[in-house]
Formats: structure tokens, C-alpha cells, sequence
């Protein structure tokens, strides 16, 4: 199969957040997608195989299939768009997560993904403090813990305890947001429990800081930075019950994935 990784939310190479992509002919097991995930050991690695006038999309992690992916969308759009269906603007991805559609404009890639609305949750402070390394202001839970900081300075020198933090009960991974000052909103990600302990750039986290964030600034449309060490920017839009995200992807590298048996 061909195989691409792409730095997705980023203008330049080794920023933003790698993602894999495998163009496949026919589809293949999970049992071998999830062993080519663990091989690439990147945050994800994407699976598409063409299905009529639309195609099938599966997200793996090195240690487990996952249900959305912002930035392995974001990545395989790109390869879609320049290597396989050449100019294509407007595509259509059957997932996990339902259909997901992705529109081009010019070098930005807009995804359309559904909205989930974290909810408040009575959760010690104490315990996700010796996670993240703070006390945080509110915690929220959708498929993420999601914690919100006082500031962007003690989102950027966070420095958590991915042991404490992997024995979290709530939440597949943990999201720390807090208000910006260049943007809207920042934040930083984390998932020790699918084997990533910092996520470069989360496209599908602003499934939840999107509607987070807009019924506090009062905005449907903002700019958004997520603070990792490459960082990344994104776009971001409150549509009813979706939300729109929007990056750039540069392509690192282009190669061929062969499996003999």
C-alpha cells in the first residue's frame, strides 16, 4: 500500500501533528491495520480504501482503534486532494463516528464533525491535580476529561504525571484548556492511555472546546492554538449542532508499506 505521513494544522514541516495515512486498494483485518499503527508509531495512523463516490475511514493509535480523529482526517483529506483523487474539493468519509465531510479551500481543509458538548461533572480537584500538575478551575467529561486552567501561562508550564494520569477513571484521554491571548483559546492534550502521552495537535478535542468556548466568548467563529511543543493552529466554527475545523497540512514524507506472508 502507498504510504504518507503529513504534518496536519501546520504551514511548515515538523510542526503540527503527524499523521499517518494508508491508501489501500481493498480493504484489510483491524488485527494488521492495528500492527502497521503500532509499527509506524505515530499518534495515529489512518486507513482509507475508496468506496464509490465516497471512502472508508478508520483511526488507529499504537495501541487501539479510536472513533474520531480531527488531524488523521485533516491529513488523509490532503493526500486525497494532491495523490489520489488529484483537485478533488469536497469529500465524503464513512467512520466510526458517522459520515464525515471535508471541503477544500485553497490550502485550508475544512471538516465538518459532530459537536459533543462536554458536561459538568463532580470530580475531586484534588485528584486530577496530581494528574495535570494544578488545580484546575471546573471539570467537565465527554468522551475526554475536560479541564479548564485560569490561564494560558499555567496551561504552557503544565507538567503532568502520566502515571497518575493513565489511572484516571473518567475519560479516554484528558484535554486542558484555558482562555487565550494571541487566540480564542488554547490547549494541550493528552493520552497515555492509548500509548500517546501529549497529542501534538487534536483536531477531534475541539469537537468539545468549540461549543465550550463559543458560549463564553459569545463567538461562533475563533482561532484556536494548541500550545505542544510543534503546536498547531485551527480555525474553528459552531455550526448548530456540528462544528467546522479548519487547518493546513504539508506532506513529510511519501513511501510504500509491504507486508509479506
Amino acid at each position: 500500500m502507498k504510504y504518507y505521513v503529513v504534518d496536519a494544522f501546520a504551514d511548515e514541516v515538523f510542526k503540527g501533528n503527524p499523521a499517518g495515512v494508508c491508501v489501500l486498494d481493498d480493504p484489510i483485518d483491524d488485527n494488521t491495520m492495528q500492527k502497521i499503527a503500532a509499527e509506524n508509531n505515530l499518534s495515529e495512523t489512518a486507513f482509507v480504501v475508496k468506496n464509490g463516490s465516497s471512502y472508508n475511514l478508520k483511526w488507529f493509535t499504537p495501541k487501539s482503534e479510536i472513533d474520531l480523529c480531527g488531524h488523521a482526517t485533516l491529513g488523509t483529506s490532503y493526500v486525497i486532494s494532491n495523490y489520489v483523487d488529484i483537485g478533488i474539493e469536497n469529500m465524503t468519509f464513512n467512520t466510526g463516528s458517522g459520515i464525515l465531510k471535508v471541503k477544500r479551500n485553497g490550502d485550508l481543509y475544512e471538516m465538518d464533525f459532530p459537536l459533543r458538548k462536554p458536561e459538568s461533572i463532580e470530580l475531586s480537584h484534588e485528584i486530577i491535580s496530581e494528574a495535570i500538575g494544578i488545580t484546575p478551575i471546573a471539570a467537565y467529561l465527554s468522551r475526554d476529561l475536560f479541564v479548564v486552567l485560569e490561564t494560558e501561562k499555567q496551561l504552557k508550564e503544565l507538567t503532568p504525571d502520566f502515571s497518575r494520569m493513565i489511572k484516571l477513571k473518567d475519560g479516554l484521554g484528558v484535554i486542558v484548556t484555558a482562555r487565550g491571548t494571541d487566540v480564542d483559546f488554547v490547549s494541550r492534550c493528552f493520552y497515555p492511555k492509548l500509548g500517546v502521552n501529549e497529542d501534538p495537535v487534536t483536531g477531534s478535542a475541539h469537537s468539545n472546546l468549540i461549543p465550550f468556548w463559543s458560549q463564553r466568548l459569545n463567538k461562533d467563529i475563533m482561532v484556536a492554538r494548541q500550545l505542544s511543543s510543534r503546536g498547531g493552529t485551527l480555525y474553528c466554527k459552531l455550526a448548530g449542532d456540528r462544528v467546522k475545523i479548519s487547518g493546513k497540512a504539508v506532506p513529510y514524507m511519501i513511501g510504500n508499506i509491504n507486508i509479506c506472508r
